[in-house]
């Protein structure tokens, strides 16, 4: 008789946590056949993009080898890309994987599953704005960060001969105060500091120029007003120009147009605003959202069918006030949490759980220039508003709880170790 087999796509935070757990209680006790698909062979904490993306952390050494992985904690991985479900047959189809050359590795496989997870995430939604996905850079993928760096890299060199200048100062537009590009904002500063002190350009900190829009009339929308004032000051000193009520209507090779006429003029160019979940998935015969979320029950299960999960930033699930589950990572972690739960209830034969979200608050981190967030005290109680060092060291150990969840605790402990060696071995940013 063989063993039930769970297939879980996408292994961003929650899918890699969920895959782990289950491979710990059910793969290595021979109870369910685990396996993993993601179109990726590494994983890196998402939250992480926009550092990967300025150089401050290198994604080669902080990448998780799912292959790797796999062994040690008791489930399978496949790479390969999602193109098709077929809920009949209780198959999914994975497209080919190509190289470089567009020479095929490996042909379209199918993969048969009694449990279907789906954890894909999101992408960030350009809204058809004209010459943002032709002329803007995305930090969705460790890919993309990588090109946003080189790309940086290029442009800081450029500007250190000033004949070749196209600006008097180098400017960087980024489209979405969102937490992604209020991080990425004051990490330029850091990585322009640093980059000047290694040599590697002569312009400074005080020549580099970073501008900041938000359709929103207050950056850091979705969190409360007291961060995003906090965090805007921060940003300020800093020598962010802050754009907000500001909705831009098309983008170029240079710069950025907004809906009043103004121009923004940038030497590079990032797109930060809005997520929506991957397109494809409303093609699956799923019931989705307008921006692709997959409709599930208050269990995660797709609404059209209960053998099917959907987690994070990819579902939307409803909560007792009739609203949807934040697209946030603690949702994503909680999520993972209740996906396991339900997935060892059913092969027990026990009732399922139906999740609800606790917000347990908010973190911004400015490089290593401040941090700001708060933090909930309970369910009844307001929020705590933290700063400074303390808030800094809540920010990190965030990522320490990620490892200890897909790593344990031995290997997160000597992790940490390495982590603190290795800033005194390495240049404190990636420069090639």
């Amino acid at each position: 008789m063989s063993l039930p087999r769970i297939v879980v796509v996408g292994g961003g935070a929650g899918g890699l946590e969920l895959v782990t757990r289950l491979g710990r209680r059910l793969g290595k006790r021979k109870r369910a056949d685990i396996v993993l698909v993601d179109r990726n062979p590494t994983h890196i904490w998402k939250p992480l993009l926009h550092e990967v993306a300025t150089g401050v952390l290198d994604s080669g050494l902080d990448e998780v080898s799912y292959q790797g992985h796999s062994k040690a904690h008791g489930y399978q991985f496949q790479r390969g890309t999602l193109s098709d479900l077929d809920r009949d047959t209780r198959q999914i189809t994975l497209a080919p994987i190509v190289d470089d050359d567009e020479t095929v590795i490996l042909p379209a496989r199918t993969l048969d599953y009694d449990y279907l997870v789906l954890s894909l995430g999101s992408v960030s939604n350009d809204f058809g704005t004209p010459g943002v996905a032709d002329h803007c850079h995305f930090l969705d993928s460790p890919q993309q960060a990588e090109s946003f760096r080189h790309d940086m890299l290029n442009t800081f060199l450029r500007y250190s001969a000033p004949e070749r200048r196209v600006h008097p100062n180098l400017a960087v537009g980024i489209v979405g105060a969102g937490a992604t590009g209020v991080e990425l904002a004051a990490e330029l500063f850091d990585a322009s500091k640093m980059l000047h002190s290694y040599g590697f350009t002569s312009l400074n900190s005080g020549q580099l120029e970073v501008h900041l829009i938000e359709a929103a009339p207050q950056i850091l929308p979705a969190l409360p007003i007291r961060i995003s004032k906090a965090v805007h000051r921060e940003l300020e000193k800093l020598g962010v120009n802050i754009h907000v009520d500001t909705r831009v209507t098309r983008a170029d090779e240079h710069g950025f147009v907004t809906a009043d006429g103004e121009r923004i003029e940038t030497d590079l160019s990032v797109w930060a605003a809005g997520i929506r979940a991957p397109a494809f998935l409303s093609e699956l015969g799923l019931a989705t959202e307008r921006n692709h979320q997959i409709k599930v029950k208050r269990t995660l299960q797709s609404q059209d069918d209960e053998r099917v999960f959907a987690f994070g930033d990819c579902a939307a699930c409803p909560q007792e006030d009739g609203k949807l589950v934040p697209p946030r990572a603690q949702a994503a972690h909680q999520q993972a949490s209740c996906v396991y739960r339900n997935l060892v209830a059913l092969l027990d034969n026990a009732p399922l759980r139906e999740f609800t979200f606790r917000d347990r608050g908010s973190l911004i981190s400015l490089a290593h220039f401040e941090a700001v967030g708060s933090l909930m005290r309970g369910a009844s109680a307001r929020s705590l508003f933290i700063e400074g060092r303390i808030a800094k060291l809540f920010y990190a150990s965030l990522y320490r709880m990620h490892q200890f969840a897909i790593h344990g605790a031995v290997k997160t402990g000597m992790t940490v170790v390495v982590d603190g060696i290795n800033r005194y071995l390495r240049p404190k940013m990636k420069l090639h």
